[in-house]
């Protein structure tokens, strides 16, 4: 019986020091910047708007690149637009985001340049009406024979099908 006790007692001794407080992994350092986004893409020659480019909306990505500082991010559309993959400059207390100049792009052989980038908390409607975050910026690629600028614009995916597409 003697044996059983102590069995008991290291078991609960085991069973007791193994339950520690779950640690707070913390987010990265974009994580207000960093997200899927709905968006739809505009044309643009000489300033003027030439109209939605037809693909209505789709999706996008935001998200922190493995150096993860609060300067850089990844943006790309997941070849859902033009098959763009760039890690842009990031300005985290402004929401901003940008490229020096035409950069590489790591999904296939082309520059492209963002500018004007900016992720607006709160501002924007879902088709829910919902607030969500806005994301807007200006692209444009090198390899385009019409040589336009593209307004990329939309909100942060909620995950909740009614603001799917």
């Amino acid at each position: 019986m003697k044996k059983y006790i102590i069995f008991l007692f290291a078991i609960l001794a085991v069973g007791l020091t193994s339950c520690n407080d779950d640690t707070e992994p913390g987010g990265t350092s974009v994580e207000k910047m960093a997200g899927d986004w709905w968006v739809t893409a505009t044309a643009i020659s000489n300033g003027q708007e030439l109209g939605d480019v037809g693909l209505g909306h789709f999706r996008m990505y935001t998200y922190n690149t493995a150096a993860n500082v609060s300067t850089e991010m990844w943006l790309e559309d997941g070849a859902n637009f033009w098959d763009y993959k760039v890690k842009v400059n990031v300005d985290y207390n402004n929401r901003t985001f940008t490229t020096n100049d035409f950069i590489d792009n790591t999904s296939y052989d082309c520059k492209v340049k963002i500018t004007d980038g900016k992720i607006l908390e709160g501002a924007a409607l879902t088709p829910s009406g919902m607030p969500a975050d806005s994301i807007v910026y200006m692209i444009q690629f090198d390899d385009d024979p019409d040589g336009l600028t593209y307004k990329v614009s939309g909100f942060r995916r909620t995950g909740f099908p009614a603001d799917d597409f």
